[in-house]
């Protein structure tokens, strides 16, 4: 796998150097990717798998993970995606360092399915180790609800339970759509042009409404509750357009993995994705 190493990005902020990766092609412990089916049970709900891909403008072997993730889409998986721009880069998201950190991040691009998973290369045809971290019966479900008006976000976020849990955080990004921008290509994806001109990035992470490591859950996290937090918030200064806004919870186990994941819209009233 061909990445930017960070040291070059922080000293130059252009591609100066490639290193090699991991070519580890195992699917995870999801319980719905594989071949024989999972008979969905009744309270439980839909398994959704996020997918945080550490990127750039300026990082020539990104777009290999958009292109990925575009075939993930493509193929119906409930995956969720969230674009997080470091170094020069117009959309350059400051707090991603943190998570950076978190994940001892080597080079760009980088892409982990669930926090904990790296998506191993080629992305684009590995989409199963996405998949099989999806699924039928998670314990825990999400459901949004949001309006966006007069430069006010106002979203409530709730998480049902199936089974007692403990030690969770949740995490509520912002994320913009359609922001239209040159990007490098050292891939053959795209046409294989060497700069893909006015190139759209979308679910790009504006703003983290929690700690981007997640703000501890203390309460209603037993079989049957539902637990509820509210962000009324002013819509981000670096969002151009905040008709292009969309909004993505997760909660996060003791392990930093992520339960589920869910999407959202605004102006829409979400249900449970639960079984029935």
């Amino acid at each position: 796998m061909k990445k930017l190493t960070t040291s070059a990005l922080l000293l130059a902020a252009i591609l100066l150097t490639s290193c090699g990766g991991s070519d580890d092609n195992s699917g995870g412990n999801g319980n719905g990717g594989g071949s024989t089916p999972v008979t969905p049970i009744a309270g439980k709900f839909t398994k959704n798998v996020l997918i945080e891909d550490f990127t750039g403008t300026w990082c020539g072997y990104c777009p290999r993970v958009a292109y990925g993730i575009e075939k993930v889409l493509e193929q119906n998986i409930t995956a969720v995606p969230v674009a997080i721009h470091r170094g020069n880069d117009p959309y350059n998201f400051a707090e991603g360092s943190t998570l950076e950190s978190q994940i001892n991040l080597t080079g760009y691009p980088t892409a982990m399915i669930n926090r904990t998973l790296d998506w191993a290369y080629p992305e684009p045809n590995n989409t199963i180790q996405v998949k099989n971290q999806t699924g039928p019966n998670a314990d825990l479900g999400i459901a949004m609800n949001s309006t966006v008006a007069n430069g006010t976000i106002n979203l409530d976020v709730k998480v049902k339970f199936d089974a007692n849990m403990t030690g969770l955080k949740l995490v509520v990004y912002a994320l913009e759509n359609n922001l239209i921008y040159n990007q490098t290509n050292y891939t053959s994806y795209y046409g294989g042009v060497s700069t893909i001109q006015n190139f759209e990035h979308d679910n790009v992470l504006r703003a983290s409404l929690t700690n981007i490591l997640g703000d501890a859950i203390t309460s209603n996290t037993n079989d049957g509750d539902i637990y509820t937090r509210n962000f009324t918030v002013n819509v981000p200064s670096n969002v151009a357009n905040a008709s292009n806004l969309s909004f993505v919870a997760f909660v996060i186990g003791t392990d930093n993995k992520a339960i589920n994941v869910r999407a959202a819209l605004p102006n829409v009233n979400q249900t449970f994705q639960e079984n029935q």
